[in-house]
């Protein structure tokens, strides 16, 4: 693993928000359960989205991460998002489908708007 995470700047660090560094080989990612979690669920979403030959798989991992941090996830009950930033995600074509139903709901004019 090298230095990069094993010095005094990031023993600092992991004191500072009382966190625990657990180090694991990288030929047994096993260890590190939640890891393993997160990297099905991206490989379970990239499956879905790339062809068979699944060569655009990099194409596609912006999408999926993406996908991944803006959807609910059942044991926290919230996506990754909302309990990062303290709100919900909302995409421009969202908004722009509750601003028409608002007007809508109001008869007023789309184009005045």
């Amino acid at each position: 693993m090298g230095v990069t995470f094993c010095n005094k700047a990031f023993d600092t660090l992991l004191g500072k928000y009382v966190a625990t560094h657990k180090v694991t080989t990288p030929y047994h990612p096993q260890a590190s359960g939640q890891v393993e979690v997160f990297n099905r669920g991206i490989k379970s979403i990239l499956s879905k989205a790339v062809n068979d030959n699944r060569a655009d798989w990099s194409k596609k991992l912006d999408d999926a991460l993406w996908s991944y941090w803006t959807s609910n996830k059942t044991p926290i009950g919230m996506s990754p998002y909302m309990l990062v930033f303290e709100k919900a995600c909302h995409l421009p074509i969202e908004l722009e489908h509750k601003a028409l139903w608002a007007l809508k709901k109001l008869n007023l004019d789309w184009d005045v708007a």
